[in-house]
């Protein structure tokens, strides 16, 4: 056992009533990015959590909202930590889909419901709790540390990029933690090494000025949704192989560290099936179902014809598909980009091709210098060892560190499995957001401990 840790978790357990009415208020608090509702009050309620935090203060302008960053210096020597969190969350959506209010934060059954509690307010504020208790018992902190909170996490973070070059390029970190997402679907806690990388993008093609009677044009007048389904063949095909030559170039194979840390996550395969309603996979050139998710794909997320729904008998005038593509380590957004424009130029000139929003992946190893001292860490603070993950399925704007910087990224996901983040009835479990806090004090404390 380690003594400091002890009295931080004793720190966390005497005032636990206090640290949940603090988040209750900062979950209370809108700041949605997509309409801009509640963003002044939340820059001012960030800045205050991060002065409580012995951090001192600032604002980042940027083109569009601006971020909040947070430095205290450490030792000598230490490393300088760089903790990334935003403080923007996602509209409420259906607001009658909520049992509580979502920014009328509730506790009920060991859980705080409310808009952002998951994504991300409880997990960087547990970052922010670890560096004031470190710095209430120790008089300091371990480590160098800069937090930095960005406002448009949830509109894809178009200026982070910006940001990072412009503050760090000359006083690089050595390394960037984040805390985003949820645990290992089976409860366990993880560290993350990476993320995918998303393209996104629409097909537009386009027939007659309108619909058309499919009696007294059918095999005369062009059909806009043949088109678009048979385009859509040629980018993918049964055994799901994305087909778009150069789409995949420069994508890396994953290390032999990294697939033994695959082969290590644990996985009831009908469970997961069961939860998600199928009992089969996706087709996939690969066999593994991590494996999978360390892969590039190509998804439809719809189709439509944009009829209202109404199913009539014609020839449509129009058809749409909405897709994405997940990149992987050493894929290039603007290749992708690119190389899907050219497919669509060769087999459907007149398909309109419309690039959307897009975040490039990012790629930490297993053997990079700091792995150890993170999963020492977060197994002291959280009580278990936890699993070692290559890459989340999912995109967070970490590119913006290890290829601006390049410098290693290490996740260390707080929230529970069934968060529900971007849905309603967004939750935290409490214990998670407890225990986060003492997770958090013991990595730095570990960072800051012999090299």
């Amino acid at each position: 056992m380690d003594v400091l840790i002890d009295q931080v978790r004793l720190w966390v357990a005497d005032r636990s009533e206090s640290l949940i009415t603090e988040l209750g208020a900062w979950v209370a608090q809108p700041s949605i990015s997509r309409t801009g509702e509640g963003m002044p009050e939340a820059l001012l309620h960030g800045l205050d959590l991060l002065r409580s935090s012995g951090l001192a203060p600032e604002v980042v302008p940027t083109d569009g909202l601006p971020s909040l960053i947070g430095t205290a210096e450490g030792p000598p020597g230490a490393p300088h930590v760089l903790i990334y969190g935003h403080y923007d969350v996602q509209p409420a959506g259906p607001l009658d889909e909520w049992v509580s209010p979502p920014f009328e934060p509730e506790v009920r059954d060991g859980r705080m419901y409310g808009r952002g509690t998951g994504d991300n307010k409880a997990q960087h504020f547990a970052q922010l709790l670890g560096l004031r208790v470190l710095r209430e018992l120790t008089g300091g902190l371990p480590c160098r540390v800069t937090v930095l909170l960005d406002g448009e996490e949830e509109i894809g973070s178009p200026h982070l990029a910006d940001v990072v070059r412009e503050r760090f390029t000359d006083d690089r970190p050595d390394l960037v933690l984040w805390s985003d997402g949820p645990v290992h679907e089976s409860g366990r806690a993880c560290v993350v090494l990476g993320v995918r990388g998303i393209v996104t993008f629409e097909l537009r093609a386009k027939g007659a000025r309108a619909p058309l009677h499919s009696g007294n044009w059918g095999g005369v007048a062009p059909n806009p949704a043949w088109q678009l389904v048979q385009l859509l063949a040629t980018m993918r095909d049964a055994d799901g192989n994305v087909l778009v030559k150069g789409c995949t170039d420069g994508a890396i194979p994953l290390s032999a560290e990294e697939r033994a840390a695959l082969e290590a996550l644990p996985l009831d395969l009908p469970e997961v099936l069961a939860e998600i309603g199928t009992t089969r996979l996706e087709p996939s050139p690969l066999p593994g179902y991590y494996e999978r998710l360390t892969a590039p794909t190509f998804t439809i997320n719809s189709l439509t014809c944009e009829d209202g729904d109404e199913h009539r008998t014609v020839i449509p005038s129009v058809a749409v598909a909405r897709c994405d593509m997940r990149l992987t380590g050493g894929q290039q957004v603007p290749d992708v980009i690119e190389a899907l424009r050219r497919h669509v130029a060769e087999h459907a000139p007149d398909v309109e091709f419309l690039a959307g929003g897009a975040m490039p992946p990012s790629r930490t190893l297993p053997e990079t210098p700091y792995t150890r001292a993170i999963l020492a860490g977060a197994e002291l603070g959280l009580g278990e060892p936890p699993l070692l993950m290559p890459a989340l399925g999912g995109s967070l704007p970490i590119a913006a560190f290890t290829d601006v910087l390049d410098v290693p990224c290490y996740g260390v996901p707080l929230a529970n499995a069934d968060e529900r983040n971007h849905a309603p009835n967004e939750n935290m479990e409490i214990d998670r957001f407890l225990n986060g806090i003492v997770a958090a004090a013991a990595i730095q404390h570990t960072l800051g401990g012999p090299r």
